[in-house]
């Protein structure tokens, strides 16, 4: 007979608790590859984890790129682990720093890295002129 652990079983998140546990477990599987039993559990809790928050968050003050350096602080992401994703540096700086707007393609991959809604991100908001 297998040794195997009893895997936790995810239901609706309900709490904050439920909540850390879920981002906390995502961010144990968030690289797992296509088709294995990580990545099914990734999927599910990316679902779990946005139904969450669509229901417990009201950021309409917040734009779409104070809303990605939020994430990042929670994921304790850097700048540079957005251009990784992104494959651009400069890029990812200027959005940073309201000298660029989000392109869609930043919008897709922004979105699945920090569990974003995409919505949120296509927000309009105002860009920073001159120097």
């Amino acid at each position: 007979m297998e040794n195997k652990i009893t895997k936790q079983q995810w239901f609706l998140i309900e709490t904050e608790q439920e909540y850390n546990q879920a981002v906390a477990k995502y961010e144990e599987v968030k690289k797992s590859n296509k088709g294995s039993e990580d990545y099914k559990l990734k999927t599910l809790l990316i679902h779990l984890i946005s139904t969450y928050e669509k229901a417990n968050t009201h950021l309409t003050e917040v734009d779409p790129v104070e809303f990605i350096k939020i994430r990042m602080k929670d994921f304790g992401y850097k700048p540079s682990d957005l251009a990784k994703e992104y494959g651009d540096k400069g890029t990812v700086s200027k959005m940073l720093n309201y000298k660029q707007a989000l392109s869609l393609n930043m919008i897709r991959k922004f979105s699945k890295l920090l569990n974003i809604p995409a919505e949120y991100l296509l927000q309009e908001y105002e860009l920073k002129t001159g120097n």
